[in-house]
Order: structure tokens, then C-alpha cells, then sequence
């Protein structure tokens, strides 16, 4: 429970200690006093959003801190998890809000994101608020206060489960349909792909291999074409070695009268002789290299085959051969994805039908809680001065949601002969207050958060009806701490911890300070809310009596 709250430099609150009992605190004070600046430095302390307005003016911060005590096990789990001590089962919250509009927050002085204070504090206190009653006007909101009535989650939790896992499943099989188009076209550019690479079955760097040999048989094939030219020339018509006899032929008659002519003629011969032996020994080269003509032949087109693909896909021998492999695969992927939509298509239907059937169970469920919920709300309004009023609950079956099949809806008549009709077309301010507490005290019972406050729970209500909230807060404080400010006397003669939050001028400055009231503070506190200032005698006497009053109820 929330044990005491630290306020410092607070809108008009310079500093205040607020001590809080474990049943029924009551807040009172004049219309401008500072009631809603509390509620304010609780929310803060809880995580709630704040402006940097609520700082006093003339301060760097203000300072709200809060001290809870016997913290529930799912309060301590949590800290166990974040590692934050909580020794004697206490914490302190702490939110500073700066002037220049930053916020530090601490839990047992470590610090800690705002987001962790809303985590935590939802698991600390529960606020009613004005603003909350706008939640009856908003049929929305309904199937969650009945499934919050009901308490237990396990058949909607179920039924969540299986409907998000259909969710992902129509999902995927959503995106495979979609992809189908793209991926007949994809396949047909892949097996063009695989055609293209797969006839040739390259072999990683057989390109460079290729080009070697290709360029060692074309330089093969010239060095016979020079030798047979070589040769030809030596020894075929009109050849080197035919002019050569020639020229002995006609030096041959002039030899003996001459020893110079003799002499050449005797080198002519050798000549011819050595350009007879030069020949034969080229041919004998020419019959030494190896050169296969198919071979060539064979290189030179399957060269020529790869340097078209290479250009064709900008990409070079090894690069081919990765494409055509990941191409390989990826149509694998495609024509296996045929089998992953006639799968999901059979797990859709098998999940909706489970899901279906979830929510039928569920739908019944809920129609259960509605009787129940309608019997005890109807006794709550009852007991809260609506005796006359009707509260049913219109349940019907709709398309399937992450909450179900179910379509709530809460319909009231407030007076007798009149058909039920929605909250939001029919009730007023002071029965919306009712209806709410009325929810708020059968649903009390189903949660485990220790603290309840209530603001302005009274609005639009005022003699007998107000004394039945009363008698309602102090009913519910006995379960839990229940926290309420409020403007009503019926109301405030009721408290367990009864606290004035009065303003009041200190110099130039106006200050607003929190009193917890003995019994005669007390009095005079609730003569004043009867009668006003300066309270008379018998006010006081009446003030005396409604106390006492209170007490025995």
C-alpha cells in the first residue's frame, strides 16, 4: 500500500509529508485548495506524463516521492528481475521534474526509466479518474470490464494464441500467393540462366587453362606453316636450290682455264648440297611437332562459346559458375515453395476451424460472466440509491478479432418501463460516477493491486446517493487502501484518515499544506463542507452527530 507521500516544490505545495492509512483516506478542502495537484504529483510518481508547469514557480524542480510498504509478490518478482532491492518488502518511488522540462526517476534511489514507474505503479495503485467514466461511453471498452469481472484469462489467452498463429499463417501464405507471378517469371529467367551455363559444364579457371593451350597449338601451327615455306622454298619450283644447279650448269664448261672459277664453282656445289641438307632437316622439325587439328578446332569454339557468355552476363569464368549454382538452387526454393502453400493452406484451415471453435467456447464463456456480471452490478447499483435501474448486457456473435467473436455492448434504463439503451445516450454525470464504482467494486475483488484512488467519484451526486458512495469507499478500504478526494460531507464523515489540504497566503506567496485531522479538526472540517466558513453551533453539533453516525454504519 502506498504508505506515505513527499511533495516538494509542487505547483503551490512548497513541501508536505503525507501520511496514509490502510483503509479509507479521504482528502478534503476548498475548491482550489490543491486536491488535483495531489492526484497530479501521484501520477507523476507513477510514470504518468508531466509538464514542467507543475514546478513552482522560482524552483529548479519539484520532488515527489512515495513510499509503498507490503508490496505484493508480483511487485517483488519484478524487481528481483530488474535487480533492484526491496528489502522489508518497501520500495520508494521518486520522480523529479526540472524546470527546463527534464525528469529523472529513481526506485530505491536507482534510477530508473518512466517507463518502468508506469510498469510499475499499474502493479501499485489503480486511479479513477473523471476521465474514466468517458470509459462506459465507449462500448470498446466493455468486453474488457467484463473479461475483467470474469478474472480468468486462460480460454481467452487460448484463443489469442491460436488466432495470432493463424494471423502469421495467412500472412506467409498471403506473401507466397502474391510472389507467384514474379516467381513464374523469375523460374523461367533462372532455367534460361541454367540452359545457358549448364551446356558447357565449365570447370573453375578452365578459361585461362584454354587460352594457354589454344595459344601454344596456334604458335604450333605457325611454326609449320614457316617451315613448309622454308622448305618449299629450297626445294620446290623455281626454289633456291634449282637455281643453284642452274648456275653450276652453266660454270661448269669455264672450271679448268680458270682456278677462281673453279673455286666458286666448287662452293655453288657445296651450297646446293647444304641447302639439300637444311631442307631435309626441316622437314624433320616440321615432323616433330605435335599438332591436332580437330583440337585446335575443338578450342577455339568452345573459347569462343565462353567469352560470349562471359559478355553476355558481364561476369568471368568462375563467375558463371557461381550464377548457374545459385540459379540451381533458388529454383529449387521455388518449386518447394509449391509444397509450402498446399502446407499453410491446410494449417489455415485447421487453425481457423481450431480458432472457431475457440471463440464459440469462449463466446459461451463470456455469455456466463454477463448473467453473473449483470446480478452483482444490478445489487451494487441497487445498494448505491439506483435501485430502479436496469443493466444488461448485449452480447452478440461478430467476425472473428484478436478478442474473440464477441460484440458487448452495456445498456442501462434508468427508469422503470424503458428499454435498456446504451450508457452513452442516456446516463448522466452523477449516475455515470455510480455505475463506475459500482464496476470498480465488483471487479476489486479480481485483481491484486493494493491501492485504490478515486477522484472526484462524487461528481453529479449529493445527499442520500452520496452517502451510499461513502458507505461503498469504506466497504471496498476493508479488502484494500482506498484513497478519495472529494467535496461531500456523506462522503468524507466516513474516512479512516481523514487529511485537510488547505491553502493558505505566506508572505507574497501562497502555499498550500496537507493537516491530518484529530477528531475536532474533523469536525470543524466537515461543518465547514455542510455550512461554509465560520460554521455555527449547531452546524458543529450535526457535523458531531454525522461522525458518530458514520461510526456505527
Amino acid at each position: 500500500m502506498l504508505k506515505e507521500i513527499y511533495i516538494r516544490n509542487l505547483a503551490v505545495i512548497k513541501e508536505a509529508v503525507i501520511p496514509l492509512g490502510d483503509k479509507l483516506n479521504i482528502f478534503t478542502g476548498e475548491t482550489g485548495a490543491g486536491k488535483s495537484i495531489l492526484i497530479n504529483g501521484i501520477n507523476a510518481v507513477l510514470g504518468q506524463r508531466c509538464t514542467k508547469d507543475i514546478v513552482r514557480t522560482g524552483c529548479d524542480k519539484a520532488e515527489i516521492t512515495a513510499l509503498f510498504t507490503d508490496i505484493s509478490e508480483d511487485v517483488c518478482k519484478k524487481l528481483d528481475e530488474l535487480g533492484i532491492s526491496h528489502d522489508s518488502d518497501e520500495i520508494t518511488v521518486t520522480r523529479e521534474i526540472s524546470a527546463d522540462g527534464g525528469s529523472v526517476s529513481r526506485i530505491n534511489r536507482r534510477t530508473a526509466p518512466v517507463s518502468l514507474l508506469k510498469e510499475i505503479g499499474s502493479m501499485l495503485i489503480n486511479i479513477h479518474g473523471q476521465h474514466d467514466n468517458q470509459i462506459l461511453l465507449d462500448s470498446d471498452k466493455h468486453l474488457q470490464i467484463l473479461d475483467d469481472f470474469g478474472g480468468d484469462y486462460t480460454l481467452l489467452n487460448d484463443y489469442r494464441a491460436t488466432f495470432r498463429e493463424l494471423q502469421q499463417t495467412a500472412r506467409r501464405l498471403g506473401e507466397l500467393k502474391k510472389l507467384e507471378q514474379s516467381r513464374a517469371e523469375r523460374s523461367v529467367y533462372l532455367n534460361a540462366i541454367i540452359d545457358d551455363i549448364g551446356e558447357l559444364e565449365l570447370c573453375e579457371d578452365e578459361d585461362d587453362e584454354l587460352e594457354k593451350e589454344y595459344s601454344a597449338a596456334q604458335n604450333s601451327e605457325k611454326t609449320i606453316i614457316a617451315i613448309r615455306n622454308a622448305v618449299s622454298a629450297i626445294t620446290g619450283e623455281e626454289a633456291a636450290n634449282d637455281m643453284l644447279v642452274s648456275a653450276e650448269t652453266e660454270l661448269a664448261g669455264y672450271t679448268d682455264g680458270s682456278e677462281k672459277l673453279n673455286s666458286l664453282y666448287e662452293r655453288l656445289s657445296a651450297a646446293e648440297i647444304e641447302l639439300a641438307d637444311i631442307a631435309s632437316e626441316l622437314e624433320a622439325v616440321a615432323d616433330k611437332i605435335e599438332l591436332d587439328g580437330n583440337r585446335l578446332e575443338y578450342l577455339g569454339t568452345r573459347l569462343g562459346n565462353i567469352n560470349k557468355l562471359k559478355r553476355k552476363y558481364a561476369l568471368d569464368n568462375n563467375g558463371l559458375i557461381r550464377l548457374y549454382d545459385d540459379a540451381c538452387r533458388e529454383v529449387m526454393q521455388l518449386e518447394g515453395s509449391d509444397g509450402e502453400i498446399k502446407d499453410l493452406s491446410e494449417k489455415r484451415e485447421e487453425l481457423l476451424h481450431k480458432v472457431t471453435e475457440q471463440a464459440k467456447a469462449l463466446f459461451n464463456h463470456r455469455e456466463n460472466i454477463a448473467k453473473r456480471f449483470t446480478e452483482r452490478v444490478t445489487e451494487e447499483l441497487e445498494f448505491l440509491n439506483m435501485a430502479g435501474v436496469i443493466i444488461r448486457v448485449r452480447h452478440e456473435k461478430g467476425k472473428l478479432t484478436v478478442n474473440g467473436m464477441d460484440s458487448v455492448e452495456f445498456l442501462i434504463s434508468a427508469n422503470k418501463g424503458e428499454e435498456p439503451k446504451p450508457i452513452s445516450k442516456i446516463a448522466s454525470g452523477g449516475e455515470l460516477s455510480r455505475i463506475m464504482l459500482a464496476l470498480k467494486s465488483v471487479i476489486a475483488d479480481k485483481d491484486s493491486i493494493p491501492t485504490m484512488i478515486f477522484d472526484e467519484i462524487d461528481t453529479g451526486v449529493s445527499g442520500k446517493a452520496a452517502q451510499k458512495i461513502g458507505i461503498k469507499l469504506r466497504e471496498i478500504s476493508r479488502a484494500r487502501q482506498v484513497i478519495c478526494v472529494t467535496h461531500l460531507s456523506q462522503i468524507a464523515v466516513m474516512a479512516d484518515n481523514h487529511l485537510l489540504i488547505e491553502k493558505q497566503i505566506a508572505g507574497e506567496r501562497t502555499e498550500t499544506n496537507v493537516i491530518q485531522l484529530d477528531t475536532d479538526g474533523r469536525v470543524d472540517e466537515i461543518a465547514r463542507i455542510m455550512g461554509g466558513d465560520n460554521p455555527s453551533r449547531l452546524m458543529l453539533d450535526n457535523a458531531r452527530a454525522e461522525l458518530k453516525k458514520a461510526e456505527k454504519l
